[in-house]
Parts: structure tokens; C-alpha cells; sequence
């Protein structure tokens, strides 16, 4: 795989989506998914200058993390609660908070770190049984409770839509979640400044750029299947 080649044609895919949309392209971010990717994957984004990662599994991201100095990373997996305060400082923002449990373990874990972690809420837009994330409509108590806690910030909203065979088919959940999210915003549950949508993934991440994502997390349309 030529990595500097595949991430130049996802971020020019990226900025093409942004302008059918109508929006700025400098605010959506490119989150490459290096789990389960060796270091040499991750370095050879580095070289072409991408330094954005989002991993899925807490010990193999705490290893890349402390390997890795020179890149940032993201983590996007479920966060068990016994893993909250380790993860707590590691990652520059945590994408998959949705109890209070992990919320309150995260911001005691911080204020001990004398630091303010930056995280977004899971929604599980598409109510799926099996997924993890809050349901809407549980999602704004949620948000005031997590706003109560020292130590911790909500940027934003995360979702996972269900697979889908087209990418189109995609574009009401990841729609939803923009809704959701300037329903939050509307009621004072989270700041608009600065405002992070997480969703789209490498099947339908122009979709989900047309419909406002700030964050798109793509891995195999970079690096390849996972080895």
C-alpha cells in the first residue's frame, strides 16, 4: 500500500464532499485508524505528514502512544470504566463516553493530572441492540450530569451508523446526529465553539462530510486490510 498516495486522495475526497456541502474544508479532519497496524503503517503517514490517529484497543494504543511521540492520537473504541482513568491523558480526545460511570472516572483522573480531557458522547442513533452508545433521547441528561464533573469537556458528538451496502443509505443516521448535536447546542448541553461531529468511516465518509462530520475516521482506504 502507498500510504502518502491513499491519504491524499481521502483528504481530496474530503475537500470535494466539503465544498458540495458548502462547507469549509479546513474543518473536517482526516482521523487515519491504525489499529492493529504495524508502527512502519503509521510511520509512513508521519513521513507524508499526517500525524492524526484514532485507535480502537487500550493497550495496543498506550503502546503506540508512548512509541510514538511525534503523532497524536485519538481514541475511538469502546472505554471500558476500569480503563477510563488509564486512558485519561494518553489521548488528545476520546470519542466513545457514554456513562456517567466513565464520564466521572475520567474527570477524577484528570483533575488528579491537574488537566481538562477532551471527549465526545457515543450516540447509537441507529438503536441498534447490539452497539454501545447512549440513545437519543437519553443523550441531554447525559450532557448536564457530564457538565457537573471537573476535569472533563464534551466537544461534540460520535456515532456508528449501521453497514450498509451504499453509502447513501448512511446519510439519515449520520443527519441525525447533526440534528442531535445543534439540539444539544440549543439547549446549552454542549459549547457550538469548536463544535465535533465523529462519523463516517472508510465506506461512506463523503456522505457523512456532506452532512457536517468534523472528524471522519478512515483505516483501510489508507493502510490497507489489517494484517
Amino acid at each position: 500500500m502507498n500510504v502518502g498516495h491513499n491519504l491524499a486522495e481521502i483528504k481530496a475526497r474530503i475537500a470535494a464532499a466539503a465544498a458540495r456541502a458548502g462547507r469549509d474544508p479546513s474543518r473536517v479532519r482526516l482521523l487515519a485508524v491504525s489499529k492493529r497496524q504495524p508502527g512502519s503503517a503509521i510511520a509512513a503517514a508521519l513521513a507524508a505528514g499526517h500525524n492524526l490517529f484514532g485507535e480502537n484497543y487500550f493497550q495496543e494504543a498506550r503502546d503506540k502512544v508512548a512509541a510514538l511521540p511525534r503523532a497524536e492520537f485519538h481514541f475511538i473504541g469502546h472505554l471500558q470504566s476500569n480503563k477510563a482513568r488509564d486512558a485519561c491523558g494518553l489521548f488528545s480526545l476520546i470519542h466513545s463516553v457514554d456513562r456517567l460511570k466513565v464520564a466521572r472516572r475520567i474527570g477524577a483522573r484528570a483533575v488528579e493530572l491537574g488537566i481538562v480531557q477532551a471527549v465526545l458522547v457515543q450516540v447509537n442513533v441507529s438503536r441498534e441492540e447490539q452497539k454501545y452508545g447512549i440513545m437519543p433521547e437519553d443523550l441531554f441528561s447525559l450532557l448536564l450530569e457530564i457538565k457537573g464533573i471537573a476535569g472533563i469537556e464534551v466537544r461534540g458528538l460520535m456515532t456508528m451508523p449501521p453497514r450498509v451496502g451504499e453509502a447513501e443509505e448512511a446519510r439519515g443516521f449520520f443527519a441525525g446526529l447533526r440534528l442531535l448535536a445543534e439540539q444539544c447546542v440549543d439547549r446549552g448541553g454542549i459549547s457550538p465553539a469548536g463544535l465535533e461531529l465523529s462519523m463516517g468511516m472508510s465506506h461512506d465518509f463523503e456522505v457523512a462530510v456532506e452532512e457536517g462530520a468534523t472528524l471522519v475516521r478512515v483505516g483501510t482506504a489508507i493502510f490497507g486490510s489489517r494484517p
